[in-house]
């Protein structure tokens, strides 16, 4: 990386280079923008900038996947409206910095990401996540500020009304372990997870072009059902404040679509806290089970799921050593997660690979999901 960087700007006097995961989440979608709780871990797979000072006034931005280079004064960069392209995630976080009374410094970044655009591995977080590393280059930043920065960026600049889990993984994610998020106090704590499982995610390679505008339908359709519930429970503030039970006395009088949309909500909620439990108990049964609820409750309740999405995880449920397969991300394309023995991985490689092409004439990328420590300098540069 050092010698492309070199290659690149001319220099890489000062070069400091800092990672961000992405993040697969085990279970608990679609509720971090209702204030619920959400179970992700940090990948290593992840995204990298290089960056060093440059004493000419310039900030320039260097893809390495795309081979695209582009450059503006750095007095402009507060000034730039969005470009709806990849800039916009790096550019919005400078936006944020500057708004955080964090004066942008001249430099020359050089992005390499091995998360997977599209997937739903949530490789914009991982970009904004160290690019806002890259631009503070050693300035101290709370951590979890850190965090509230990139959401804020990616809400303000990019438009998308994303809550807080993907930029919260990618910065506190835990080497082996999940992180349980509380997506209203925005404490965490970490889950370890039961010895004898891996999850493994599969990419159905169908971008989730739809999940923009379908993402602000649903969260519009979130606020309705809140202020159905409020009718009856006028303290709720969020769907997290409903248990199902509760939701189920007031489904009926809401409209059908706003009670399907409320009733994936308040059963996912319950999930992630019933899965942690599974897992502190080491019921790898109740775990699998949970997932799968979990993803018809999005296929059908939510309605964010697509075919390929379903066929993966009804073909991962047939296989071998699988406890549990579910979508993950927003939705409409991406990757499933599935829960499996780690002895069991190769032929179910094997397996949902053949079964994928037969049905789609299209070969799924398969990731180990491994869970990696949360965004930080890269020291050793070797």
């Amino acid at each position: 990386m050092i010698e492309l960087f070199r290659e690149r700007f001319g220099s890489a006097e000062g070069l400091r280079v800092f990672r961000a995961p992405g993040r697969t989440n085990l279970i608990g979608e679609h509720t971090d923008y209702n204030m619920g709780f959400v179970l992700p871990v940090a990948l290593d797979l992840a995204t990298f900038v290089a960056a060093a000072p440059n004493a000419d006034g310039k900030l320039r931005i260097y893809s390495e996947q795309r081979n695209e280079l582009l450059e503006w004064d750095l007095a402009a960069v507060a000034g730039l409206k969005p470009a709806h392209q990849w800039t916009d995630y790096p550019i919005g976080v400078a936006h944020e910095l500057v708004a955080a009374g964090i004066p942008l410094q001249p430099a020359n970044l050089m992005i390499r990401s091995t998360v997977p655009e599209g997937s739903g591995l949530s490789s914009s977080a991982a970009l904004e996540v160290s690019s806002a590393l890259a631009f503070l280059a050693g300035r101290p930043l709370d951590p979890l500020e850190l965090a509230r920065l990139c959401q804020r960026a990616e809400r303000n600049y990019v438009g998308m009304p994303c809550g807080i889990m993907d930029q919260y993984i990618s910065v506190f994610g835990r080497q082996h372990s999940a992180v349980e998020i509380d997506c209203r106090s925005l404490g965490h704590r970490y889950v370890t997870l039961p010895a004898g499982i891996t999850f493994v995610a599969v990419n159905t390679m169908v971008k989730h072009e739809l999940a923009g505008s379908a993402y602000k339908d649903r969260v519009q359709e979130c606020a309705a059902a809140v202020a159905g519930v409020r009718q009856k429970f006028p303290d709720a503030q969020s769907l997290r404040d409903v248990t199902p039970a509760q939701f189920a006395t007031v489904a009926p009088a809401l409209p059908e679509l706003i009670a399907r949309r409320g009733r994936h909500v308040v059963t996912e909620i319950a999930r992630v806290g019933q899965f942690v439990e599974a897992s502190s108990r080491g019921d790898l049964s109740a775990m699998g089970a949970l997932m799968v609820q979990s993803h018809r409750s999005l296929q059908h309740d939510y309605e964010v799921s697509c075919a390929e999405l379903d066929f993966l995880v009804d073909t991962a449920l047939k296989l071998e050593g699988v406890f549990g397969s579910r979508m993950t991300g927003g939705g409409f394309g991406g990757c499933t997660v599935t829960m499996l023995r780690p002895d069991a991985v190769p032929a179910f490689k094997d397996a949902i690979a053949a079964a994928y092409h037969k049905q789609f004439a299209v070969i799924p990328a398969i990731y180990p999901c491994n869970p990696s420590e949360g965004a930080a300098e890269v020291k050793d540069l070797s």
